[in-house]
């Protein structure tokens, strides 16, 4: 007996290590992830980004946590508020369609509007004065604090100056700028912009001159120059808007770089990214799917998501689940939004999967966590989004979980979805604005 035990170990155990041979060298490689445990604090030391150089049109994007954050306070906040800001976002993009789902107990967690974690340094003015701003693909507006303040908070630099720049100007009533806006005007025109926690900038609609790089000018940018700004914006400058309006720094731009912009987004917040404006050099390893339009929200980039994978299988959800709300690509919110059924799909397949790991108790939106302590490294099933126009998208491994929880909710209702930023990290975005085409190169950072 104690013979016939030691050989069925035996060739259990050949069993065993056969399989995880075949996924390491074999075709299951595809199907699944082997991932370090990584938990949600950042590491000390900021990773360059090799292929990042001082080149024309491309900004330096980080997170606004980490060592490589250029604010004093770089601590990631608690998981608690990083779903509460992110619920907020959600909010504030579907504000009129989806009611807000947050606790009155929970308001008082201090919140920057709706996630936004990622940053660049432009300039402002003549001479140029540096500022740290929030990138958002939610928002047209660009604006930033200005002198002298009504209602200011902190922020990391000097707050913009108006009458130390010779290029500032404001915006006249009679001017069609101002007409676009659908403002107040009295002497000059006025902008105000509500979100979704209820902060709120407003100030007098502007332009002056955006630096870029050193040969990146932008003459005449139309932004807010906020004197009243009221909320937690936590160390930021303002935000620049690269929405598909009018308004957005894409649409003023579109003469020089095309109405072309791309995003890496870093798998850590001590690894680097990159914003670039104009065509990208290398597209021949890029898959793209088209941009819907939506007349109820312009400025938002929809796409055609129709199907989800797991492992490499299809599941069963009809496209019309996808399709009746519609998808929202967006850089500010976190945790991917799916239709309720497409997420019990998706949630089941995946559990199926992770079945060999203790499960931990649900955090916030976030209800399938996972045990990982005792394991040094994970294997998680590979997740693909798939487009109508038959464009699958391998999410990179740091896109699947979330301090150990899988990184999707189907919290939403109406059957919006929103592709968040989690989901996003490693690859380069191009939004081709002008040719309604959003393109997905793999592995641009890491």
């Amino acid at each position: 007996m104690a013979s016939s035990a030691l050989l069925t170990c035996s060739c259990v155990l050949f069993l065993l290590l056969s399989y995880r041979s075949h996924l390491a060298n074999g075709e299951e490689a595809q199907r699944y992830h082997v991932v370090q445990r990584r938990s949600l604090n950042p590491g000390a030391v900021c990773s360059s980004l090799k292929d990042l150089v001082p080149v024309i049109k491309i900004l330096r994007l980080v997170s606004r946590y980490g060592p490589c954050s250029p604010f004093e306070t770089k601590e990631l906040p608690s998981l608690e508020q990083i779903l509460l800001k992110d619920q907020l976002r959600v909010n504030y993009l579907l504000k009129g369609v989806v009611k807000s789902q947050l606790d009155d107990s929970k308001v008082s967690i201090p919140a920057e509007y709706g996630g936004g974690e990622y940053v660049i340094t432009v300039g402002y003015g003549t001479p140029s004065r540096e500022q740290t701003v929030t990138m958002d693909t939610g928002s047209d507006l660009s604006w930033i604090q200005c002198k002298p303040c009504s209602a200011c908070y902190s922020q990391q630099q000097p707050i913009f100056d108006p009458s130390q720049s010779s290029s500032y100007a404001t915006i006249p009533c009679n001017s069609p700028d101002c007409s676009q806006l659908r403002s107040s005007c009295s002497s000059s025109c006025a902008y105000r912009i509500t979100y979704g926690d209820g902060s709120n900038t407003s100030g007098a609609y502007s332009h002056d001159r955006l630096t870029l790089s050193p040969n990146d000018v932008i003459e005449h940018f139309l932004f807010g120059c906020g004197t009243d700004n009221e909320g937690l914006f936590q160390d930021t400058a303002g935000l620049v808007g690269l929405g598909r309006g009018k308004r957005s720094l894409v649409s003023q731009t579109s003469q020089v770089y095309h109405s072309v912009f791309s995003y890496c987004l870093p798998s850590t917040p001590n690894s680097i990214g990159f914003l670039k404006l104009g065509e990208p050099g290398d597209a021949s390893n890029t898959v793209y799917t088209r941009m819907l339009n939506s007349s109820n929200r312009p400025s938002f980039y929809f796409v055609d998501l129709i199907g989800i994978s797991v492992a490499g299988q299809q599941l069963a959800i009809p496209p019309s689940v996808f399709r009746s709300g519609g998808t929202i690509m967006d850089s500010g919110t976190t945790i991917t939004r799916l239709p309720p059924s497409a997420y019990e799909a998706l949630r089941s397949a995946f559990q199926e999967h992770m079945s060999a790991y203790p499960r931990k108790p649900p955090k916030e939106i976030l209800d399938t966590c996972y045990d990982f302590s005792g394991y040094e490294n994970k294997t998680v099933p590979n997740v693909a989004l798939q487009f109508g126009d038959g464009v699958t998208l391998d999410v990179d491994s740091s896109g699947i979980l979330f301090d150990d929880c899988l990184a999707f909710s189907g919290g939403l209702v109406h059957g919006v979805g929103i592709i968040g930023n989690v989901q996003q990290r490693t690859f380069e975005v191009v939004y081709d604005v002008g040719n309604e085409i959003i393109r997905f190169a793999p592995q641009a950072c890491s």
